[in-house]
């Protein structure tokens, strides 16, 4: 699951997770868990913006290979950009499974503002988002092509769930579905 936040990507990927009998890998869950050491969070101020991304999505693949290679789906949920989307395919193939990618997102903004307004996440040690955040963000964002699946949040939850368990039941890499509004 990809998209900017508050697009209904977390609450997606769970949906997914049932259906699959899977655990969600999340990205900010696995950063969040980095927040109290000190020397690792020097480390990571140091590194580009890419590098820094690079160290949640190797934590994550390492994670759902190993959960793969004992037969078992996983899903992962983070903001994966062209070069995570290419890693998870790759990590996916390395062990005989299937992906099938996610992008989510909000085509209206005032919903979207709205959606980040009001939530809280509550993931230990890590930060809430702001407006101001996520619109900066969706100024320099650029999704990544190869997705199998998009679903706008403008659309009612409860159909976008449809649309990814039918993906899921398909196995997956059905190819550029494209949103329904």
């Amino acid at each position: 699951m990809t998209g900017p936040p508050g697009t209904g990507k977390s609450s997606l990927a769970e949906r997914a997770a049932a259906e699959l009998g899977a655990p969600v890998l999340g990205w900010d869950w696995v950063m969040a868990s980095l927040t109290g050491f000190g020397g690792i969070q020097g480390a990571l101020g140091q590194m580009t913006h890419e590098e820094h991304r690079r160290v949640g999505w190797s934590v994550l693949w390492n994670l759902a290979t190993a959960q793969l290679r004992q037969n078992r789906s996983v899903v992962l949920d983070g903001v994966a950009r062209d070069v995570e989307v290419a890693g998870t395919r790759t990590v996916a193939r390395s062990v005989g499974a299937t992906t099938a990618v996610v992008l989510t997102s909000c085509s209206d903004v005032l919903l979207h503002r709205r959606r980040i307004e009001g939530r809280a996440r509550d993931i230990p040690g890590w930060h809430e988002l702001d407006w101001e955040h996520v619109d900066g963000f969706l100024g320099r964002w650029k999704p990544p092509r190869d997705v199998d699946l998009e679903l706008d949040a403008i659309a009612p939850f409860e159909e976008n769930v449809e649309r990814l368990i039918a993906l899921i039941r398909d196995g997956g890499e059905q190819g550029r579905a494209q949103p329904t509004h």
